[in-house]
């Protein structure tokens, strides 16, 4: 029997990886995930959180934060680039078990390649090991992280993220593993935000990426973590998911390398939580189908009972959000955001719009049961039955996500998002437009990776 941990056999697949050796199309998402990710921090940098973590005692440096003048610290950069990155829960997430990938790898790999004055090769690398690894201990126990009450994005980011920057860094294989370990002690994130719509969630992803970059370098320097941090006895899924849920650690290594779970990360087209996208779909299916607000006696949706504590319970909160952050996390309000506006963008999730009575009539007559059939968490799907005063029912449901794997956004619809984004933050059309060709093109090619366009000058 081998003597390696789960870690050690990633860390050697990791440290042996060349540019060559990186599928096209996983290439391709992780420089859409960067275009992404960057036009999310760049429309959240002006909102109070950011504000208030701007000012909260950053250190200066080098390192570019998107939308922002001046230069910080490279692990202070990237945590602001997660956070504002998450901040609107508009960016791009994984179906198997949903974590939130871009906002933590793009961010702490960036960093350090730009603090070291690395190519776009090596930032290529990083993102997809961060990526990949992010996306396989999600699936070793599906919905387990998060019934112990921990973000999956916010915990296994800052190990996912280590792996990272070791990669992009080059950390040999052993020295990788040991970063693993170091972040698995320094990853937190509990999901309370959920009571009252508190910011921390938006902090998780940012201090992922911060606590990976460090835990990166301290392992460069010979400080030491558990390799077996992944199916320890006292390893990362006893400290951060349910026990009640099976673990199967192999599909930390199986198919790796030839399986890139990291390639079918989806991206979102509405800024709300990740399980309450095909149910939007449906509610703006049926204003196409000529259903109005005043003509709902009341909506049922079918639902998986995995996303019933996030998303629809307490029901009466959830029909009532009491702040535009926690409606992102209410599939009722979600559902009348799409009938009543037909849209779930960020105007939807505003002091003013969470407070519009036809909006909180809606989300107040939408309730839930759930289908012991809904494959949640493998997939995503939507329904709505609504109910109608003349007594006519409509009813439509959707198989999967839009954006994800089975249905992704195009080219061109990322394009617009980020365009879009970015004039939500401040900026004009034009510069929007110079931004995008700039984000889209900065993995391409061999050059040293180059931030500097993405800082907003004084």
């Amino acid at each position: 029997m081998s003597d390696l941990t789960k870690a050690d056999i990633f860390c050697r697949w990791a440290a042996g990886l060349a540019v060559a050796d990186l599928p096209d199309h996983v290439v391709r998402q992780a420089g859409r995930s960067t275009l992404d990710v960057i036009g999310l921090a760049i429309s959240a940098r002006h909102e109070d959180y950011i504000v208030a973590l701007a000012a909260g005692g950053m250190s200066a440096g080098t390192g570019t934060a998107f939308g922002h003048p001046g230069g910080f610290a490279p692990q202070d950069a990237a945590l602001l680039n997660g956070v504002g990155g998450h901040g609107e829960d508009y960016d791009d997430t994984f179906e198997g078990t949903p974590v939130h990938t871009g906002v933590v790898v793009v961010p702490s790999v960036l960093a350090a390649c730009e603090a070291r004055g690395l190519d776009t090769g090596r930032a290529r690398i990083g993102i997809a090991v961060a990526g990949e690894l992010m996306c396989r201990m999600a699936i070793v126990a599906p919905t387990a992280v998060h019934r112990a009450g921990f973000h999956p994005t916010g915990v296994i980011g800052a190990v996912a993220a280590a792996a990272g920057v070791g990669a992009a860094i080059g950390l040999d294989a052993e020295r990788l593993a040991r970063a693993m370990g170091i972040a698995a002690s320094m990853a937190s994130g509990i999901i309370e935000y959920l009571a009252d719509g508190s910011s921390t969630k938006r902090l998780h992803a940012g201090w992922a990426a911060h606590c990976g970059y460090r835990a990166a370098l301290f392992a460069e320097q010979g400080f030491t973590g558990p390799k077996s941090v992944i199916e320890g006895t006292h390893g990362f899924y006893l400290g951060f998911a349910d026990p009640k849920i099976e673990r199967d650690f192999d599909r930390i290594d199986a198919g790796l390398g030839d399986e890139w779970l990291y390639a079918g990360i989806a991206f979102k087209p509405y800024a709300c939580g990740t399980m309450t996208q095909p149910f939007v779909d449906c509610a703006i299916g049926l204003r196409h189908k000529g259903v109005t607000p005043e003509m709902i006696e009341s909506i049922l949706c079918k639902c998986g009972e995995g996303t019933v504590h996030r998303l629809w319970e307490p029901l009466a909160s959830k029909q009532t959000p009491a702040t535009p952050y926690a409606a992102k996390f209410s599939t009722p309000y979600c559902v009348a955001a799409g009938l009543v506006d037909g849209a779930a963008g960020l105007a939807q999730f505003t002091d003013e719009r969470i407070a519009d009575p036809v909006m909180l009539g809606i989300a107040g007559r939408t309730s839930y049961e759930i289908d012991p059939d809904d494959p949640y968490p493998a997939n995503y799907r939507g329904h709505v039955r609504a109910s109608l005063k003349d007594g006519r029912v409509v009813e439509l449901s959707l198989p999967h996500m839009r954006g994800g794997a089975r249905e992704p956004l195009s080219d061109d619809e990322l394009r617009r998002k980020f365009v879009a984004n970015v004039c939500f933050g401040g900026y004009a059309a034009d510069e929007a437009e110079t931004l995008a060709d700039r984000a889209a093109g900065l993995l391409a090619g061999s050059g040293r990776i180059d931030l500097a366009p993405f800082a907003q000058k004084p």
